[in-house]
């Protein structure tokens, strides 16, 4: 029987219901999202071939997302901006990456292998970011999309748990990774000099 491909908001719903409930059952997952268990086996079959659909698809959508963003063309400080507000728009499907992600998953060439088209992709945006003076040269260009994709996925994680507010989540990466000439640096802190320590308040007792 042909299966039905779900739909972007399914997906995403799904791919939030995964990551809050690991452990969960299909039907489990179908009461989260709002639909019958027969509906999600009919688009899906099992739990696990549910798990290879979203990991596909968020694959195709991320790729998607990186070939939209023209680096040859656009300003490259704008291209960066527009990578990183792009990404955070799929906050649902990056955090199912989070959770599904294994230090050797891209080494799985039977599940993974979408995932080399945007890896690659990414390498590309980096590398002709340093060619037009945006991104530092002294670190390789897979090292920066590495850094890109890790700063990403903590702040979206970091949302998650409250730490961080998801309205400047896109500032704070550009920030934090944009050696755009428009971008001031991060001011360094004002470190006391040593003999500061010794003229400082005496501590008080801890309550524990």
């Amino acid at each position: 029987m042909r299966r039905v491909l779900l739909d972007d908001s399914l997906f995403k719903a799904l791919a939030v219901a995964i990551v809050d409930q690991p452990r969960a059952s299909l039907k489990n997952l179908a009461d989260s999202v709002g639909v019958s268990k027969a509906t999600l086996h009919r688009l899906c079959g099992t739990r696990e071939q549910l798990v290879d659909q979203l990991m596909t698809h968020t694959s195709q959508v991320m790729l998607a997302l990186l070939e939209s963003v023209d680096m040859k063309t656009a300003n490259p400080a704008e291209a960066l901006r527009t990578l990183i507000e792009r990404h955070l728009a799929e906050r649902e499907l990056m955090l199912f990456l989070i959770f599904q992600y294994t230090p050797d998953a891209l080494r799985w060439a039977d599940r993974y292998s979408p995932w080399k088209a945007y890896v690659d992709g990414l390498d590309a945006f980096f590398l002709h970011g340093q060619q037009r003076g945006l991104f530092r040269i002294d670190v390789p260009a897979p090292v920066l999309a590495d850094l890109f994709a890790s700063l990403l996925c903590g702040m979206i994680d970091s949302e998650r748990v409250g730490r961080a507010a998801p309205a400047g989540s896109a500032r704070t990466v550009e920030l934090f990774f944009s050696m755009a000439p428009g971008l001031k640096p991060i001011p360094a802190p004002v470190l006391p000099s040593p003999g500061q320590y010794h003229r400082a308040a005496p501590a008080r007792s801890l309550p524990w």
